[in-house]
């Protein structure tokens, strides 16, 4: 590339904006993409899947601001002017636990759907759970005089 050319990208405020910021870009991509795999997928497994995309951007959200350049660990020491705040990481490491506890539960629940229905597409299952709700109805209305 030219030099001139990567002088001007350079000196424009919003590509500087983006490459300092950049890992709330990505948090923000894993956002959209773990949001809409959870909402356009009928399929039981990708929509946990997006599940746990998502988790992991709301992991990465509250670490990005958590960590100070230059800030040591919360203990009072000889030299050390900037300490970094423990309590992000703390949270996160609970909220690790309960995103794990969630995907185990949902990927337990998929399995007695399949076991019950034989399938784990939403659609399908809506359709099965209709057909049997219509043959009830049918055989209600013969029973009843």
């Amino acid at each position: 590339m030219n030099q001139d050319v990567v002088t001007e990208l350079a000196d424009r405020p919003l590509l500087e904006a983006i490459a300092t910021s950049y890992n709330y870009w990505i948090t923000i991509f894993l956002m959209v993409s773990g949001l809409y795999i959870v909402v356009a997928r009928s399929n039981m497994i990708k929509s946990l899947v997006g599940l746990g995309i998502f988790q992991t951007s709301v992991y990465l959200l509250y670490l990005s601001p958590g960590k100070i350049l230059g800030g040591t660990a919360p203990i009072l020491t000889e030299g050390a002017q900037i300490y970094s705040n423990p309590l992000p990481h703390v949270l996160i490491l609970t909220a690790i636990v309960v995103g794990v506890a969630t995907l185990a539960l949902g990927l337990a629940l998929t399995v007695r759907v399949h076991e019950a229905y034989g399938t784990i597409e939403e659609d399908e299952i809506t359709l099965i759970v209709d057909r049997e709700d219509y043959a009830e109805a049918g055989e209600d209305a013969e029973t009843t005089p």
